[in-house]
């Protein structure tokens, strides 16, 4: 068993914490379980998820439908090990001693099922890329 207290952390980070954050979160709760600690934020947070993101992840059996777009603070990002952008740019704080990466992904809104598949398979290679890294 390894020590639970030292759970690493994740931070999910874009605009509007609706799409590719959403589905981030939600595949790495889904692949590390109780493993790693989720959060997502966006620095200016949708009224609600995108509908097609929600679709995208339920055809893999991944429900984020309880999921709401949360706004970005100073305190997620200092209570994260690991803070991952998604085109949120100046926009993101920066704390010294945390791992920061930026995936460059296509934004999912106003997009149709078949533009976020790939967007969605291309995050969820990431995340178990990731979760190899971190677990």
């Amino acid at each position: 068993m390894t020590d639970t207290t030292a759970k690493p952390s994740v931070l999910f980070v874009c605009v509007h914490n609706a799409g590719r954050s959403q589905m981030a979160a939600g595949f790495l709760r889904d692949i590390a379980g109780d493993r790693i600690e989720v959060r997502s934020a966006g620095s200016m947070p949708a009224d609600q998820i995108n509908p097609i993101a929600v679709d995208a992840m339920a055809e893999l059996g991944i429900d984020i439908t309880a999921e709401a777009p949360k706004v970005l603070t100073t305190e997620a990002v200092q209570a994260s090990d690991v803070v991952i952008t998604m085109g949120c740019g100046d926009a993101c704080p920066f704390f010294p001693g945390k791992r920061y990466e930026d995936w460059e992904l296509d934004d999912p809104a106003g997009q149709g099922i078949d533009s976020v598949r790939p967007i969605r398979d291309d995050i969820r290679a990431r995340i178990e890329q990731l979760v190899s890294e971190l677990v």
